[in-house]
């Protein structure tokens, strides 16, 4: 499949928005719990999709099987990833989390190669997904060998943030199969969906007005409503409809470096010796899967 210009600008677009979001999600954890972090997240998304729909003079599709379709993804897509990653960032830096998330291409190579025609496992991707692999084996390392409380804890919020990266591996083959829509009404449709089945919990569970949230806090939440989950939300669909499941996860193999970069500069953290190493080797893993598709390219 040939990529176009606008695919790419699309990519990197996605990169700068899901690369940074680690870092925004840290700093509306300063004084927001995560469950009404993205309650809220999803609140302002929808409703940013929901002004941008009807400006358009487009209008969401009645009740149908297609709304079943908005439920799943909507469930596996952005309620819950956008939980687990959440959770698990009160427990690790910002940059970790970004690494974390390069096991989504991982998985969607083997569930693309199983059902989407054309998106085979050839060697030079099942090689790279075994590079990436080891690098995520090199990140967790070292907090599974020691096994003391703390660690303990770090491992399980790398497990959720890991469980958050499968969760939108399994959604972009969703969106792939199910998407038959106009892909800014599935979008909306998609995070609406997700907000109602969020927004209750936070409210019945965490009373979130009884919180004191800061204002760089607020802020951060207001804006991945805004730029990572409502718009993003809309880029994603179009380049999963014109580039498929597997280009689009190269989102994931370079938004870590995206992560690492901004968890560095701009919060002071210090990602030890095993998350460069894995973030090199995640990123070599990307670099030998596509390799073949580059070479053909370049060569006519």
């Amino acid at each position: 499949m040939n990529r176009t210009l606008s695919d790419w600008l699309l990519l990197l677009a996605l990169v700068a928005m899901w690369g940074s979001s680690f870092m925004f999600n840290k700093r509306g954890l300063e004084t927001v719990t995560p469950l009404a972090l993205v309650a809220a997240r999803l609140a302002v998304g929808a409703l940013v999709l929901l002004i941008v729909v009807h400006a358009r003079g487009m209008r969401l599709p009645r009740l149908g099987p297609v709304w079943a379709a908005y439920t799943a993804m909507g469930f596996v897509g952005n309620a819950l990833p956008f939980f687990l990653i959440t959770w698990g960032q009160q427990a690790i830096d910002s940059a970790l989390a970004g690494i974390l998330i390069a096991a989504m291409p991982l998985a969607t190579l083997l569930l693309a190669h199983f059902i989407i025609a054309g998106e085979h496992l050839t060697q030079r991707r099942a090689a790279g997904f075994l590079v990436g692999f080891a690098g995520i084996l090199v990140l967790m390392g070292p907090a599974v060998a020691r096994r003391s409380g703390g660690s303990t804890l770090q491992v399980v919020s790398e497990l959720a943030v890991l469980g958050g990266a499968l969760c939108y591996s399994t959604n972009s083959i969703l969106a792939r199969l199910l998407v038959k829509t106009d892909f800014l009404v599935a979008a909306t449709g998609t995070l609406l969906v997700a907000s109602i089945m969020v927004v209750p919990l936070a409210i019945t569970l965490e009373q979130p007005w009884t919180l004191a949230p800061s204002f760089a806090s607020t802020a951060a939440i207001v804006w991945l409503g805004i730029g990572p989950t409502a718009l993003a939300t809309i880029l994603y669909f179009r380049l999963i409809s014109s580039a498929g499941p597997t280009f689009m996860s190269l989102v994931n193999y370079l938004s870590p470096a995206v992560a690492v970069f901004l968890g560095v500069m701009l919060l002071g953290e210090q990602p030890g010796v095993n998350a460069y190493g894995a973030l090199v080797l995640i990123l070599s893993g990307i670099a030998i899967s596509q390799w073949r598709r580059t070479s053909g390219a370049a060569n006519g």
